[in-house]
């Protein structure tokens, strides 16, 4: 029978016209077929076979899981509860059956934008820097996304500047005593999931803002009402956040960078071949968001720069890994951190250490570091760009962002 993986290859192929669509596929299970025509029927992970775990006990999967979203059926058959599965991939990497695997959404994506009407957008997360080969700047992998039918790329770290923006202005609005801290609500679904899910008493010290990734898909599509987006990274968990309800209106699809590479790879487009194009306009602080610590920095930069003689100062701390964050939670709730400012990574390194990335996490850090570094702005303060865009979108003053808007602000309530 044609393996889940061989499925996979073959569709992917036969999507972009490098097989004929009337050469057969061998026997195949028909629900991993479902999965890769229909992700957004399933989970970020899908059950692709049936497993070897003993029925009287949690299998190594379910024991992995901090969400509860495996469960396991009088049957003895295991399950993936859509609705509380973030995509954190532990369980994946614990299935000693290899029976689980990341879902995949090439497919209907590919298949969106030969169908797009109006503009079709890469939103890249900005861990990118290196994943496709070191050669391939951000110009060049612009080039290639046009080569497979977009109308260009945007830099989500442009996103993550006016979220530092905000974060910084909740922070000295809301901290006012030497007992207040602040939990950033940036960037990683898996550190909000696992606040919302399982410390939900935290929820009030969590800002209520939206994740770069969804401030720069409501952007464009605000600009550009009939836009396709797809947001790139290197995060499983981003699918889930997509699909929440009361966010889902800002991406399409998300493709993570082992997917994209992939297509690269059987369109038979090298980006590193491609040629210069444009840059976009992120400040430094912006550009860090992809490492552990780098959103904690870039708070704390711009707060200084907002507020230089606030008299109480920023404190930060970090934590990364799910572990990592659980233990500095514990830690708080029981008095033992000093800090006012919380920024967990559900991924050890942040975003350079997520699942789907193409390189390891420190030399991904050290390409975050050296992108940040070349920024021609340290602060979404200075960067001129983020306030003409601040202004297209009706914010007349940077304070302005701690009303309510629609497009970056989200209730966690809900």
């Amino acid at each position: 029978m044609t393996t889940f993986e061989e499925l996979y290859r073959k569709l992917v192929k036969q999507s972009l016209g490098k097989e004929d669509n009337s050469s057969e596929i061998a026997d195949y299970d028909p629900h991993h077929l479902d999965c890769l025509l229909h992700p957004d029927k399933f989970a970020p992970v899908l059950k692709i076979g049936d497993c070897n775990c003993p029925p009287d006990k949690p299998s190594a999967c379910q024991r992995s899981c901090i969400f509860d979203a495996i469960v396991q059926g009088e049957d003895g058959v295991i399950r993936i509860d859509k609705d509380q599965c973030v995509g954190c991939h532990a369980c994946i990497d614990n299935c000693k059956s290899e029976k689980l695997t990341a879902s995949r959404d090439i497919l209907p994506a590919l298949n969106a934008i030969r169908l797009a009407k109006g503009p079709v957008y890469a939103l890249i997360a900005p861990a990118f820097l290196g994943q496709f080969s070191q050669e391939v700047t951000p110009g060049k992998l612009r080039n290639a996304f046009k080569k497979l039918g977009f109308s260009g790329m945007i830099e989500v770290a442009l996103f993550a500047d006016i979220l530092t923006l905000k974060e910084a202005l909740e922070f000295d609005k809301n901290i006012l005593t030497e007992s207040d801290f602040q939990l950033t609500s940036c960037c990683c679904p898996m550190w909000i999931g696992m606040i919302r899910k399982v410390y939900n008493d935290l929820m009030p010290h969590v800002p209520g803002a939206v994740s770069p990734m969804v401030a720069c898909g409501r952007t464009i599509k605000v600009l550009h009402p009939d836009a396709l987006t797809i947001f790139i990274g290197p995060c499983l968990a981003k699918k889930a956040e997509a699909r929440e309800k009361d966010i889902c209106d800002a991406v399409d699809f998300v493709l993570t960078f082992q997917e994209v590479k992939d297509i690269f790879e059987v369109a038979e487009i090298n980006p590193a071949d491609m040629g210069e194009s444009e840059k976009d306009h992120s400040s430094r602080a912006g550009r860090i968001y992809a490492r552990t610590g780098g959103v904690s920095e870039a708070v704390e930069k711009t707060l200084e720069r907002l507020n230089p003689h606030r008299e109480i100062s920023i404190r930060t701390t970090q934590a990364d890994g799910v572990p990592a964050c659980k233990e500095m939670i514990n830690r708080l709730k029981e008095g033992k951190i000093e800090a006012n400012f919380f920024e967990g990574m559900g991924c050890v390194g942040g975003c350079v250490g997520g699942p789907k990335v193409m390189i390891n996490r420190e030399k991904g850090r050290e390409n975050v570091i050296e992108y940040g570094e070349t920024a021609t702005f340290k602060t979404p303060i200075d960067n001129p760009y983020v306030i003409e865009l601040l202004h297209q979108l009706g914010f007349d003053t940077v304070e302005s962002l701690l009303e309510h808007s629609d497009i970056f602000t989200r209730d966690f309530s809900s």
